[in-house]
Formats: C-alpha cells, structure tokens, sequence
C-alpha cells in the first residue's frame, strides 16, 4: 500500500506498434515515382518537338534552361502531392493520440513517401543521370585542357597511322590546297608527310596558345614548297588559317563553358524542385491524413 497522502500515479505503458506506416508510405511512393517517370517522358516529348533540324528554329539556350527549371517543379508537384496525398488517406487511424502528434506523423508519412519515391527513380534512371554527369565532367575537362586536347589525341593518331585526323585535316587540307589541283597528285608521300609535320606544328601551337615565329615561317616555307604559292600568299595562307583555328579554339571553349553553366544550373534547379517535392508532399500527406479522420468521424456519427 501507499504511504498515506500519497497518491498512486499508473506509469504510462508503451505502444508495441510502431508510429510508422510502412504499407502507405511504399504505396503512395511508387504512385508518385510512377507519375515521375510519366511526366519526365511528357516532358521529354515536349522538348523534342521544340528542336527543329534548322538551327535558325531552335529556341535559344535560355528558353530551354526556363522551360526545363519550370516542368521540373511541375513534376514535383503533381507526383509529389498524390503520393503524400494517398500516404495519408490509405493510413490506419491512430487511436488515443493527440491531434498534434497526429499532425506530425502524417506530415512526416508523406515526408517519407516522397523520399522512397525519390529513391525508386534515381534507381531507374540512375544510368541516364551517370550519362548525364558524365557529359558535363567531360565538358569540363575540355575547358581545363582546351581544344588543344583533342589536337593532340589526333597528332597520336596522325604518328600511329602516317594521315591527319578529323581533328586538324580541314586545316591542313586548307593549308596545302595547290594553285593548280594536277599538283595533288604529284607526290602523294610528300603531301602526307608534309600534311603530318603541319599537323603537329598546328597541334603544339594549340597547346602553347600561339605558333612561336621560327614554326611560322617554316610553316609558310612548308606551304609555299608544297602549293607552288609565293612566300608571302603562303604566309597569308597561313595566317589565314591559324585565325579560323583560333576561331574554332574560341568556339569549342565557349560552348563548353555554356555546357557547364547548364550543368550547375541544372543542378541547382533540380535540388531546389526535389525541396518543393519534399514539402509538398509533407503537406499533402497530413493533408490526406486530416481528411481521412474527418470523413470516418462523419461516417461513424452518422451510424450513431
């Protein structure tokens, strides 16, 4: 018995059922993962039609940027809020808990569910985001090294096989184009040779950034040998083309750096759509969970 004036206090027992309701948070995941993937292939189909095979009919970068940052938040939303929403009607009611606690667990059902969904699509489509990543590592490394890279893959291939490659072949052909086209034919294994040493000269010039002055004018002396052209024409000739190279350079560097832009812009468009996800979700899910002990309270005092 109890010392007298002491009043005897029942200790609280625990609940053995856990607070999480695993079968509606993975029903309502898969739903929203579902409509994930539904509305990334809308979207895809959507984009595809934009592009046209005349470039001067393509939207330009920035519409692509907008349209693409604006139907990922719509994914998220629509895919995000049904399936928090369903978590939270497709729940057991929870008896003798607080409205409060009630609140909170439904939110974070719905939280969980969105998360699982999330899970579940980066696992589908986990190869086309490592592609994807892959595509703008790659890009990056063409800003660090420069289109110089590229040119020195092809000097590797022009030693292993004796010829030029996509790389630098256009300039070289512009190089030692002759005056009259019945001297292409005159010495086939000069050409050749002639064509590779101006391919690497080309090449180590691409990576210093400039040609020094001797690789100039040997280069000059090369072509005017090789075209039947005078030595200024050759050096006109050559200066001519190590501008459209370094015009090409320019190009490749800036639509690089464009590449990487829409990288980081994707990136942080996509983190910024996944925390509207997260809190829609969370939102419909107690949402669904509010409605759903509203309707069975209606139901039930009705029958009374």
């Amino acid at each position: 018995m109890a010392p007298s004036g002491v009043t005897d206090v029942a200790t609280p027992a625990e609940s053995s059922v856990s607070a999480v309701s695993w079968g509606p948070i993975i029903a309502g995941a898969f739903v929203a993962s579902t409509l994930t993937l539904i509305l990334t292939l809308v979207g895809s189909g959507l984009g595809l039609t934009m592009v046209s095979p005349w470039s001067g009919d393509n939207p330009s970068a920035t519409t692509f940027a907008v349209s693409t940052a604006i139907w990922l938040v719509i994914v998220q939303w629509l895919s995000s809020g049904l399936g928090g929403y369903l978590t939270g009607r497709l729940r057991t009611k929870w008896v003798g808990i607080h409205t409060d606690e009630t609140f909170f667990r439904d939110t974070a059902h719905g939280f969980l569910a969105w998360a699982l969904a999330t899970l579940v699509v980066v696992l589908v489509l986990g190869s086309a985001l490592s592609s994807t990543v892959g595509t703008g590592v790659q890009a990056i490394s063409t800003v660090a090294s420069g289109a110089a890279m590229g040119a020195s893959v092809g000097a590797t291939a022009n030693t292993e096989n004796g010829g030029t490659d996509g790389t630098t072949s256009y300039f070289v052909d512009a190089l030692f184009r002759p005056t009259d086209p019945g001297r292409l034919a005159a010495s086939a294994e000069g050409d050749a040779a002639a064509a590779a040493q101006a391919s690497r000269i080309l090449v180590a010039s691409a990576v210093a950034g400039e040609l020094p002055a001797d690789d100039k004018a040997y280069l000059a002396q090369l072509v005017a040998a090789r075209t039947g052209l005078s030595a200024p024409d050759a050096s006109a000739r050559v200066d001519a083309v190590l501008a459209r190279v370094e015009q090409a350079r320019a190009a490749a560097k800036e639509a690089a750096d464009a590449a990487r832009r829409a990288g980081a812009t994707f990136s942080l468009v996509g983190a910024l759509s996944l925390i509207i996800g997260a809190f829609i979700a969370s939102a419909a899910g107690a949402l669904g969970g509010s409605q759903r002990d509203d309707e069975e309270a209606l139901f039930v005092g009705g029958q009374m």
